[in-house]
């Protein structure tokens, strides 16, 4: 399975990254929007991990140009846990939200549960 991580806390990703790992998952990461759009159209990803505040595009502007052209599942990081901002991610189709600070299980945990109702 593929997942594609777009957040620019390079200890959050890396983290991310050695988690998504040890349950055998295929792991890109980027670090703005900009790219994480990119590679979101050029790939099939099962999975998308993406922060809502970060350079570039923010998330929420990821998700809604995303969805123009593909509905891979997408759960949203976020600092904020406002519940407007939840709202609007799910709104625009994102399958899951997760306020920082987080544990690393409780993202691989709902990351399984996410593509399980996927398949």
């Amino acid at each position: 399975m593929e997942i594609l991580i777009v957040e620019d806390e390079v200890r959050i990703s890396n983290l991310l990254t050695m988690y998504l790992k040890r349950e055998s998952f295929h792991v890109d990461v980027t670090a703005n929007g900009n790219e994480g759009l990119n590679l979101a159209m050029q790939k099939n990803y099962d999975l998308i991990i993406l922060d809502v505040f970060m350079p570039g595009k923010d998330g929420f502007m990821v998700l809604e140009e995303l969805r123009k052209h593909k509905n891979t599942p997408v759960l949203f990081l976020s600092a904020q846990s406002a519940t407007n901002d939840q709202r609007r991610g799910l709104d625009l189709g994102a399958s899951g939200f997760i306020s920082k600070p987080f544990s690393p299980g409780e993202v691989v945990s709902k990351v399984k549960e996410i593509l399980s109702q996927v398949k």
